[in-house]
């Protein structure tokens, strides 16, 4: 039974992972936004429902999968280590806040991540390009971080809330019982709780 939850969870996180990737690449090929290097980050949908049904360490893994690829086949070695420092923080953050602070929506965590991610990203850029002067798209970058953390929450949302159960009970059955009024992290603590018992 271990043996075959554990591969249902390999499979889960393995399909959301290269959904991820192909948003992320898919969202490479659109035309540039106002600002140089801004996106929607589209892919971070499918990395919050890693995060969300699965856990933070799964999480962490599909960042890094999708940011090291992504940036291999489409980017460079530079955008590869500030989308990835900006994507370890930023996932980091929505760790905390989703499973420590329970009262914040799926929305607002998203929100916040997706404004430390630019945060970051516009930083490390800064340093490693050695031009600080684009610290003046900053300002810009948050504002479009909590816009498409807003996009990015709500889709999130909708997905989890949408999807049938029965797929999630193939999938994780202690988590199924949380998607159809929207993810309760308390549910799933007393759900889980009550399968160690």
């Amino acid at each position: 039974m271990r043996s075959s939850a554990a591969s249902r969870r390999i499979a889960g996180v393995s399909m959301l992972t290269a959904l991820s990737l192909i948003a992320f690449l898919l969202e490479g090929m659109l035309p540039p936004m106002f600002i140089p290097g801004a996106k929607l980050g589209l892919g971070n949908i499918f990395v919050t429902i890693v995060l969300v049904v699965y856990s933070p360490v799964f999480a962490v893994i599909s960042v890094i999968v999708k940011c090291v690829i992504g940036n291999l086949i489409a980017g460079s070695l530079s955008t590869m280590l500030y989308s990835l420092a900006a994507g370890l923080v930023s996932i980091g953050l929505s760790s905390l806040l989703l499973y420590g602070c329970r009262r914040l929506s799926l929305t607002a965590v998203s929100v916040a991540s997706a404004c430390v991610h630019n945060t970051v990203q516009c930083l490390v850029f800064c340093g490693i390009s050695g031009t600080p002067q684009a610290i003046v798209y900053l300002p810009y970058l948050v504002l479009l971080g909590a816009l498409s953390g807003a996009a990015v929450g709500i889709a999130t949302q909708l997905l989890l809330s949408r999807v049938p159960e029965t797929y999630y009970l193939k999938l994780e059955p202690a988590l199924a019982s949380n998607f159809g009024a929207g993810v309760d992290k308390t549910t799933v603590d007393k759900t889980d709780n009550g399968g160690r018992s």
